[in-house]
């Protein structure tokens, strides 16, 4: 696998004409944000050498280099799960070329279903903390020379930028919620006792990916925010149905105000 991540990264560095230490991975239906980036040039997935190919609809498949928020960035238009049958080697597998590209600060969006009472769709998430409910640990096997073997995980998503995140919502007049994503498997939407499951155990948010990227990024001593947009809600009173298609449009309708926070985030940090 080493070889393989220097590999691709040899590949990408020939390519580049930008020097980025800031990358952003984009969920479901959240691609809005790479129409921000100017001076752009792509890679589409199956054209880099190693790289696993996004399956799941809502998301491009293409690795975009530019400029946003003043800055030179990287951007994952699309991500992999581990639900799609890849491992969890295959699924952070750019996390790890991005660290070898000389990636310092990771941006890490999602769309993800709310079982706090407080939140309503289309609330912004800034994520806190997360547990780990994946049944395969990114960091199974012989330990990558990129970071320790049993890496520290008090402060997954670092504080000072979650911070800068707050002080631009209050400026821009944004409600942001704080809490704990929670990451499964999928790829079936969680029933309700699931939902309260997941709620009493501490969570505000589930989904079905980020948290083996964080991981991998951690370990890598990669500095990491993460925010969710709030598509749907369950475990309450009420079962309520979600789809694929709902999620997107939520997304959809939330990503102006995600976008703004971080584009100035970047351009402050």
């Amino acid at each position: 696998m080493c070889e393989k991540i220097q590999e691709t990264a040899s590949w990408l560095r020939e390519r580049m004409t930008t020097s980025p230490k800031t990358a952003i991975v984009l969920g479901t239906g959240l691609g809005q944000l790479a129409s921000e980036i100017t001076d752009t040039y792509e890679f589409p997935y199956q054209e880099i050498p190693n790289f696993p190919v996004s399956t799941v609809e809502g998301h491009a498949g293409k690795l975009i280099f530019g400029r946003l928020g003043g800055k030179d960035i990287m951007a994952m238009e699309g991500r992999f799960h581990f639900y799609e049958g890849y491992s969890m080697k295959e699924v952070t597998f750019p996390i790890r070329v991005m660290h070898e590209l000389g990636i310092e600060t990771l941006f890490v969006s999602n769309a993800s279903g709310g079982m706090n009472p407080d939140f309503s769709i289309g609330d912004l998430m800034v994520i806190t903390d997360h547990i780990n409910f994946f049944p395969e640990h990114p960091l199974n096997g012989p330990n990558f020379p990129a970071g320790p073997r049993f890496p520290d995980m008090h402060e997954a998503y670092n504080s000072a930028l979650i911070s800068l995140a707050d002080d631009i919502a209050a400026e821009k007049n944004i409600r942001l919620q704080h809490g704990v994503y929670v990451g499964v498997q999928g790829p079936t939407f969680e029933t309700p006792a699931e939902y309260r499951m997941y709620r009493l155990m501490g969570g505000d948010a589930v989904g079905m990916s980020t948290v083996p990227e964080v991981i991998v990024a951690c370990h890598c001593g990669i500095k990491v925010f993460g925010i969710s947009i709030i598509t749907d809600l369950g475990g309450f009173d009420v079962p309520a149905e979600v789809s694929h298609e709902d999620v997107q449009r939520a997304a959809n309708a939330a990503q102006p105000k995600m976008t703004e926070i971080m584009r100035e985030m970047i351009r402050r940090a």
